[in-house]
């Protein structure tokens, strides 16, 4: 992996051994999830269907997951047949904090939330180096409080938090900060900074746990061991707790000081969950049971078993730090463990100063230190975020043979994805709220991940069209709850913008990669073709497209009266699309002429969609609103009216995606390609009409759904404060309807669509999620790039009011920058020290124990710009950390080549024909 922009640092050389197969320093990461109770995976309910009443969060500390582990700040191997976490235990609180606590959907006013405080502060991509932050209260921690009162608040009351409690009042909380350092693949050190932040003395109890993942009580072969006579084992020993697995071999876990070992079995507690006889005495909750309840049998006496834990006991003094120094190892000391942490400081100290060199060498030397800081705190987030995701559907829908409560018929839930087999390292949108992966998510994570770990970021874009997760019809799974859902078809993009950043880099192209993924794509993009376009006109009706309730209706489902709708996004998103594929085809057919024919059959198909939003395919209507001069949804109701759905959002600014500058260099350069296009311009000269298919300006080719009277028009209303624009990004819908709700009156029953600037005021979706006014990452930032590329065509001949009816005149370069700076002001503080992403939180602003520890909000308010929906999520609020990287240019005129689209470089020899 060739290393020609940035200085090559200790852990760019491990990201090296790993690509090279001479190292597996990803080998051990945070691979456990935050939550797995109240997942689809472990729904075993007759149908399938009720994964938060099934396995509720009371449960999870009894009853062994069947799919994955959880825990507190933990690790695993990537296998997750080995994990660690922490326990605490404040001598209040009625169990034992292993995992974090939160509300599920039915519970919180607006969907499942978690409601606890931890931060993600430093990550390197191999997890040499990682380091979060648990704030955990010192009185009872209240988790009866919070489900009543939630249960009490309606849609329009905001959320109540841990915060809202009163239980952090005088510094009464511990910061907990843990830190894990490697000492080579296998062996990792790991530190607990535990700080006593009130005026008075505080007791803590520590539980630095070690436990098998159970792969042995479901009925099926055990995991990687077909004796399942030998099942692993944890056993005390003088050096610490050993720990033997068929699959992973011996590891040990020192701990300096430990003076009490507690061992029991990673087994369900039968009894207590199904009223059932145990099949061992000594089960998951054992440790609970004995801390908390005081039931001595509750451990074994034997000291073993698959689960086992050193036990820590401590009155911190006011404002005491205590530290607590651990390691997991598979070297084997052959002394008195102390030596095992006679290099320890030394290693902690060396590997934070890697992470430190690695983070310098690839920021952007233009920005500020608390731009670096709030970059690398976004990307280390993402890098704690990976997750461990294992789901075999035909074996989760049948049901394992030994379980307790047996199906007498498959689950419902996605019935037709049987062949979907998953067991794999994935980013997830977040390890509590969302700990699955979502398809589109998923590609906007890559574009932040490619800047610290490529293989990794391509490896993920491959993974999910895999024919093992890819349908056998072509569709990409969607998400857990349900893999038919469409997601917007944004892989494309995100494989060209891996391809392209990569390349600027590393110094080389990784055709391979691109033309891998690309062949997948083309099975994909013919899933589109044939099952979204109903009518065969080239307009698409792709559901509800991870908008959720952007709309009227709940486009997953018939109309209510029947009928149709004739979707802007959708039939935006697969212009968008085409456009992207005829990029990657023209990219391979430079040295391969096959792949030009591709080319030019995605620029057919971009020319017709973009011809049939303007006149749907001779059907007499539009999805372009001449008299509004914006996009719309169009409606065709069973009584035969065709009327437009006038909610003026982020549907409509869609078509902005559809566009590509193209130099005049690049036709010379392509002669076959150029050839074909213009033939088949000639050939149909009305699918060029009113659209800017290959307009030219002499030096560069537009090619864009939007003409230049169509673009001026829709940025007149995205760059309204009153409409769109808001001081923290593009809202998802128009300001203009707070006062001026769409209301469509079908068989006599009203649907009406507002303004909701923060959270949702209906259960639609779920009511966790919002797109009727907020402000959403992953289109803000497509939104920029499209500004960009309409940029390198207009240059400064077109300029626009920013904001609309300001008088100030900005170039769509300046726009972008514009948009790319309100973005980022959400997680910066303010004069007043307000970050707005954080509300109206004193204690962010004021406190500085709080400070400069951004959430990664999955959206924002559309007015304030505080964080709502998940508050851990830092998935595609991550790319933000791209938005950094591009921002703070010498000037305009300077493009970096991974924004660049098309690049000419010297061809191959072949004869072309």
């Amino acid at each position: 992996m060739k290393r020609s922009m940035h200085t090559t640092t200790v852990e760019h050389e491990r990201l090296n051994q790993h690509h090279k197969r001479k190292g597996n320093w990803r080998l051990w990461g945070p691979y456990l999830s935050d939550r797995a109770w109240g997942t689809v995976r472990e729904d075993y309910s007759v149908e399938g269907e009720d994964p938060w009443g099934f396995f509720p969060h009371d449960h999870a500390r009894s009853r062994t997951y069947r799919w994955n582990e959880d825990g507190l700040g933990g690790i695993s191997d990537r296998n997750q047949y080995l994990c660690f976490a922490y326990s605490f235990w404040n001598g209040q609180d009625p169990i034992l904090k292993e995992r974090y606590f939160g509300l599920s959907n039915p519970e919180g006013n607006h969907g499942e939330d978690v409601k606890e405080y931890y931060f993600h502060l430093d990550n390197t991509p191999t997890h040499s180096y990682m380091k979060m932050l648990y704030k955990y209260p010192q009185a009872e921690f209240p988790y009866s409080l919070l489900v009543q009162e939630n249960k009490k608040r309606n849609l329009n009351d905001p959320e109540y938090e841990l915060l809202d409690t009163g239980i952090f009042k005088d510094q009464r909380y511990f910061d907990i900060f843990i830190e894990y350092a490697k000492a080579a693949e296998d062996d990792i050190l790991i530190k607990l900074e535990i700080h006593n932040r009130g005026d008075l003395p505080a007791f803590l109890a520590v539980l630095p746990t070690l436990w098998f993942r159970n792969t042995w009580s479901w009925g099926y072969p055990a995991g990687p061991m077909n004796d399942v006579s030998r099942l692993p084992l944890i056993s005390k020993t003088e050096l610490g707790l050993e720990a033997d697995h068929p699959a992973t071999g011996k590891y040990t876990l020192y701990a300096e000081d430990a003076k009490e070992m507690l061992f029991t079995n990673n087994e369900t507690n039968r009894e207590r969950i199904f009223n059932l006889k145990n099949t061992t005495p000594y089960v998951k909750d054992a440790f609970h049971r004995f801390l908390i309840q005081g039931e001595k049998e509750a451990l074994n006496p034997n000291q073993a078993g698959s689960k086992a834990a050193f036990l820590y006991e401590k009155i911190l003094k006011p404002k005491e730090v205590w530290t607590l120094r651990l390691r997991l190892s598979k070297n084997q000391a052959t002394s008195p463990p102390v030596s095992m942490f006679n290099d320890f400081d030394f290693i902690f100290k060396k590997r934070k100063e890697e992470a430190d060199a690695f983070y310098i060498s690839l920021q952007n030397p233009k920005t500020s230190p608390k731009e670096n800081l709030l970059q690398r705190e976004a990307l280390a987030g993402m890098l704690w975020t990976k997750q461990l995701y294992y789901y075999d559907v035909e074996q989760w829908r049948y049901g394992d043979p030994v379980f307790p409560t047996r199906r007498e018929k498959p689950a419902a839930r996605n019935a037709e994805w049987d062949t979907l087999v998953n067991f794999d390292i994935i980013s997830m949108p977040d390890k509590w709220e969302y700990p699955w992966y979502a398809s589109w998510d998923l590609a906007f994570h890559c574009v932040s991940l490619v800047l610290v770990d490529p293989d990794f970021a391509k490896r993920q874009l491959t993974l999910i069209a895999r024919e093992w997760y890819m349908h056998p019809n072509g569709q990409i799974p969607a998400y857990e709850w349900n893999f038919s859902n469409s997601n917007p078809p944004v892989m494309a993009w995100a494989a060209w913008r891996v391809y392209k950043i990569d390349a600027h880099m590393n110094g080389e192209l990784d055709q391979e990669f691109l033309s891998g993924i690309f062949h997948k794509l083309l099975i994909n993009f013919t899933w589109w073709i044939n099952r979204k376009d109903l009518s065969g006109h080239n307009i698409f009706e792709g559901g509800f497209l991870g908008l959720d309730n952007i709309s009227l209706f709940d486009r997953n489902e018939p109309l209510p009266s029947g009928g149709s709708i004739y979707q802007s996004d959708a039939t935006a998103w697969m212009a968008f699309y085409c456009i992207v594929m005829m990029k990657i085809a023209v990219e391979l057919g430079r040295d391969r002429p096959v792949y030009e024919n591709l080319a030019t059959k995605f620029f057919e198909h971009f020319l017709r969609i973009g011809a049939a939003m303007i006149n749907c395919g001779g059907k007499g209507y539009s999805l372009w609103d001449p008299e509004d001069g914006f996009f719309y949804d169009v409606v065709s109701l069973s009584d035969g009216s065709i009327t437009h759905l006038k909610v003026r959002s982020m549907v409509g600014l869609l078509p902005l995606l559809a566009v590509e500058t193209a130099s005049q260099a690049f036709f010379d350069a392509n002669p076959l390609f150029a050839t074909r296009t213009d033939w088949f311009l000639k050939k149909h000269p009305n699918f060029k009409n009113n659209i800017a298919s290959l307009e030219s300006n002499g030096d560069h080719r537009l090619l864009a759904i939007l003409s230049k009277d169509r673009l001026i028009s829709i940025l007149r209303y995205m760059l309204d404060e009153n409409e769109f624009l808001s001081e923290y990004g593009i809202r998802s819908l128009s300001k203009y309807h707070e006062e001026h709700p769409y209301s469509l009156i079908i068989d006599g029953k009203e649907h009406t669509i507002g303004y909701e600037p923060n959270v949702a005021r209906s259960h639609l979706f779920g009511g966790n999620s919002n797109w009727r006014g907020p402000v959403w990452m992953p289109l803000n930032f497509l939104i920029i790039e499209s500004l960009q590329k309409f940029y390198y065509f207009y240059q400064d001949t077109l300029k626009v009011e920013c904001p609309t009816g300001s008088g100030c005149w900005m170039t769509l370069w300046e726009v972008s920058t514009e948009l790319s700076r309100r973005l980022i002001k959400l997680f910066l503080a303010n004069d007043d020290g307000q970050v707005p992403s954080f509300g109206e939180e004193e204690v962010f602003r004021r406190d500085p124990n709080w400070q400069n520890m951004p959430l990664f909000y999955e959206f924002f308010d559309g007015d304030t710009g505080a964080g709502l929906g998940a508050s851990l999520q830092t998935g595609w609020t991550g790319l933000i950390a791209k938005l950094i990287q591009q921002s703070g240019r010498p000037d305009k005129r300077t493009w970096r080549e991974d924004t660049k689209d098309f690049k000419i470089k010297e061809r191959s020899n072949k004869p072309r024909t």
